[in-house]
């Protein structure tokens, strides 16, 4: 599902502009498994497997692979629905500075939901 990201959120013009300010990288953990996503300008440039030497980002997004399959799943759930659902039953954890994600909080669910859509 990840591997396609970046395809998927550039490929959606809106998206892309919404995040045109968003310069970071953050981390996603799917299980035992890390993955370092580089935004730039809105558009996600870089999508790069773990494991990682001292990885640098801002902020991390962890969850189960389980979590994470669901939550990707066309029709997801009640509590996988969103990333706050998540958060609120305690199935997502985010760490680091959440300044970023929380200031373009619309653009980054935008960003995580783009694996639900078809290919």
């Amino acid at each position: 599902m990840i591997d396609h990201l970046a395809e998927r959120v550039n490929a959606d013009a809106l998206l892309v502009h919404r995040g045109r300010f968003v310069d970071t990288t953050f981390l996603i953990g799917i299980g035992e498994e890390s993955w370092l996503v580089r935004i730039r300008d809105g558009r996600v440039d870089e999508v790069r497997k773990g494991p990682f030497v001292m990885a640098r980002w801002t902020f991390a997004l962890r969850a189960s692979a389980e979590s994470w399959r669901t939550f990707w799943s066309p029709a997801p759930p009640p509590g996988f629905h969103d990333l706050f659902a998540m958060i609120r039953f305690g199935r997502l954890s985010v760490e680091g500075d959440m300044h970023p994600f929380m200031a373009n909080l619309f653009y980054f669910k935008g960003v995580l939901a783009a694996p639900r859509s078809p290919a």
